[in-house]
């Protein structure tokens, strides 16, 4: 027999309250009026009988519909990115929002035609995420929706966004070469022109001319980012005398490419060249025989992060946006030993 669902009475009555006070109980109102213990027993009766308070009526009250919009650029298609959804998912959940993720393969009118869809539906804010960490302008059609960058900042600094750490990171696995011994540190990086790159690499450059050597010597670049292009460019790397005595990879793909030059040409991991990479990709660096001593990606965490700064936005829609780097943490393993 089909029973009628609990209503906001039933939560009043079970509760030993008013109507008034349990709604405003349920929904975070009437400030100090009302106490903490009454607040927790009318959300255990709430929770007890199985009560759903109505979306749409709350969202007319609040002029809020509860929902916040995630346009991504192949984030959702990858295995290198997706926990950012996950954190923005977890975020959003906690605070009893609902996130609608539309995927845009990056395409700028395909990004547009995602962000409209999500107006018409009247979400709240939309995160805009970027696979790879990138500097991109927001979208006019974004119009007055409020927003935060995810993975992605502005030239300028006028949205709201989380990055990672990029410097702080490299800075981390080069200080585990150094704190080793190595002042000779080769890198392996991509041609690609991503914010990632030129931030890594800037900072090995800094860290190699500070130890008195010229980051030419020791800089090997490939056209991509990926397992065969780092084999064939480290070959060139090491298959000389004057070799590095460690290498810092561009991410962990390359570094499979490089663990396995060092293989081919009889190099022992950590003992003949110590590696360090960046990403700390869950199926790679562990797996690696050594493992892989690599700064992460903080993915979930700055999802997180960019739902709970969306939300403080919508609560001040005057308020300045904030740009945060996200601190990358430093895995290690056993890549790297002192030089002989």
């Amino acid at each position: 027999m089909k029973t009628n669902s609990p209503r906001l009475a039933d939560v009043a009555k079970a509760a030993d309250v008013s109507i008034a006070t349990a709604s405003m109980s349920l929904n975070d109102t009437g400030g100090s009026r009302i106490g903490a213990e009454t607040r927790e027993r009318v959300r255990a009766a709430a929770a007890e009988l199985g009560y759903r308070p109505n979306r749409v009526a709350s969202g007319l009250r609040t002029r809020r519909t509860q929902m916040l919009g995630f346009v991504g650029d192949d984030v959702a298609t990858t295995p290198y990115s997706g926990q950012m959804i996950r954190g923005a998912h977890d975020a959003a959940r906690e605070a009893g929002y609902l996130l609608l993720m539309v995927d845009t393969s990056g395409d700028p009118a395909e990004t547009g035609e995602a962000i409209a869809a999500l107006q018409e539906r009247q979400i709240d804010g939309i995160l805009l995420a970027t696979m790879y960490h990138q500097v991109v302008e927001v979208p006019e059609s974004m119009g007055k929706t409020p927003s935060v960058l995810l993975n992605a900042r502005t030239p300028d600094g006028s949205a709201s966004s989380v990055v990672p750490d990029e410097r702080g990171g490299t800075l981390g696995v080069l200080a585990e070469l150094t704190g080793a011994g190595h002042t000779r540190i080769g890198h392996v990086t991509t041609s690609e022109d991503v914010e990632a790159r030129a931030i890594r690499l800037a900072t090995w450059e800094d860290r190699v001319r500070a130890n008195g050597l010229d980051p030419a010597d020791l800089l090997v670049e490939v056209d991509q980012a990926t397992t065969v292009p780092g084999y064939e460019g480290t070959l060139r790397l090491l298959d000389r005398p004057d070799r590095p005595t460690a290498v810092f990879c561009f991410n962990d793909r390359i570094a499979m490419g490089v663990y396995r030059a060092a293989a081919e040409l009889g190099l022992s991991i950590p003992n003949d060249v110590s590696i360090v990479s960046y990403d700390d990709q869950e199926l790679i660096a562990p797996e690696l025989q050594p493992g892989l001593t690599s700064a992460a990606l903080p993915h979930y965490d700055m999802g997180r992060w960019a739902v709970v700064e969306l939300l403080r936005r919508l609560d001040d829609l005057e308020a300045a946006p904030v740009q945060h780097l996200m601190p990358c943490p430093v895995a290690k393993r056993e890549s790297v030993a002192p030089p002989r």
